[in-house]
């Protein structure tokens, strides 16, 4: 009767994860199948990655390592490594400690495979850790650039966790915009309740300053609105008078920098306009994306994942743009609606004369004069805004090239 244990799993007995009868029929159907058992126990017999590893690990008595996509593999390990020789050998190179190379295998305890390593990657030391079979193929697979569909992306891994961040930070800036927009309609229902107190005041002037009925009716409603305008107004006005999330672009800059300038053509540099942050992260955009060829043409995904990148960056800035000028816009209309009560006033003191509900003008005249002033506030900082969103981008120049 032949056998087909494998003593690299027997501690899988030891450890109480697998039977005997278990693991001997797991190894007879994966040899009856011409699969590694590998394969078998991880998704048929129900056993962990990690109580594999450490099966594997302490059948060989080494570390083990996992795939990790994050993982950066410095790419001296595996340049000029031919990925035929390293998947039938089952092994690759995942770091570099001071002079050693850490090398994953599946059998680390082949000769073979030591010997392979040796001639094909020459280093003053070496370390072996077992890993398992898809694992090292995965490595092959992203590292030496499989086919298109095959490709896992460990560069795609952090372009994509940049791009949650990029569109995490959009999100708040669509809060801030939001905030700015309740600060507008709350004005706008302050100077509504302003309007129905002047109409009231204005009636009753003209019928010989007698309080109507309607005119204190009128009076009331115009208190009330102007009560709840003022009210939410000034709930938005705490929480959005900085420039929008500074702390943030003062934060992702350098990143930025760093990750698009690798993109960038080094004969057309670009300058900010100033050295504010936000000028410093719209500089770093130029409107032609990234302009790396994917050689081989396997790495087509990756340089499609650097394009929608580059892009996710020009719509940040074009939504750090849109808040600014949200902010301008409420300033904007501030300063319109204390222009508008200014005048008001003047004219109601000028054309009713006197009288005992003249205090009136002076309340409509001295809300136009703080909301003048509140107005400035919110948009001389926007109005010192004075860069694009990147070189000729949205220009009708470049539009029409």
């Amino acid at each position: 009767m032949t056998t087909t244990e494998d003593p690299a799993y027997t501690a899988l007995v030891e450890d109480g994860v697998l039977s005997a009868a278990q693991l001997d029929a797991a190894q007879r159907s994966a040899a009856a199948r011409g699969i590694d058992t590998e394969r078998v126990l991880l998704h048929e017999s129900g056993v962990s990655r990690c109580a594999l590893l450490n099966a594997l690990s302490r059948h060989y008595d080494c570390l083990s390592v996992q795939y990790d996509e994050r993982l950066s593999v410095p790419s001296d390990l595996f340049a000029g490594l031919d990925g035929k020789a390293l998947r039938a050998g089952r092994w690759f190179p995942v770091m570099q400690v001071g002079e050693t190379v850490v090398i994953a295998a599946v059998n680390p305890a082949s000769a073979t495979m030591r010997a392979q390593v040796q001639e094909s990657l020459p280093a003053a030391a070496y370390e072996y850790r077992v890993a398992l079979n898809e694992d090292v193929r995965w490595y092959i697979q992203d590292y030496l650039h499989a086919e298109a569909s095959l490709l896992i992306g460990i560069e795609r891994t952090g372009l994509a966790y940049w791009r949650n961040t990029m569109a995490l930070w959009r999100t708040k800036l669509a809060c801030h915009r939001t905030g700015h927009a309740r600060a507008r309609t709350s004005m706008k229902l302050l100077r509504w309740g302003l309007a129905m107190v002047a109409l009231s005041n204005a009636l009753t002037r003209l019928n010989d300053n007698v309080l109507a009925p309607h005119h204190l009716a009128i009076l009331l409603a115009g208190s009330a609105l102007a009560a709840i305008g003022l009210f939410d107004y000034l709930k938005a006005r705490r929480s959005r008078m900085d420039l929008p999330l500074q702390n943030a672009l003062l934060q992702i800059t350098g990143e930025t920098v760093r990750f698009t300038r690798r993109y960038h053509l080094e004969d057309a540099p670009v300058t900010p306009a100033d050295a504010s942050p936000l000028a410093r992260l719209a500089a770093t955009i130029p409107p032609y994306c990234s302009i790396l060829r994917p050689v081989p043409a396997s790495k087509e995904r990756t340089h499609l994942a650097r394009e929608r990148n580059i892009l996710a960056a020009q719509r940040t800035i074009a939504g750090s743009h849109r808040t600014s000028y949200a902010r301008a816009r409420t300033g904007l209309s501030l300063i319109r609606t204390g222009v508008s009560f200014i005048g008001l006033a003047i004219a109601m003191n000028r054309m009713l004369h006197a009288g005992p509900y003249s205090v009136t003008d002076y309340v409509l005249a001295a809300a136009g004069v703080l909301m003048l002033i509140d107005g400035l506030i919110w948009y001389l900082p926007a109005r010192k805004l004075n860069y694009g969103i990147g070189r000729g981008i949205g220009s009708p120049q470049n539009d029409a090239e």
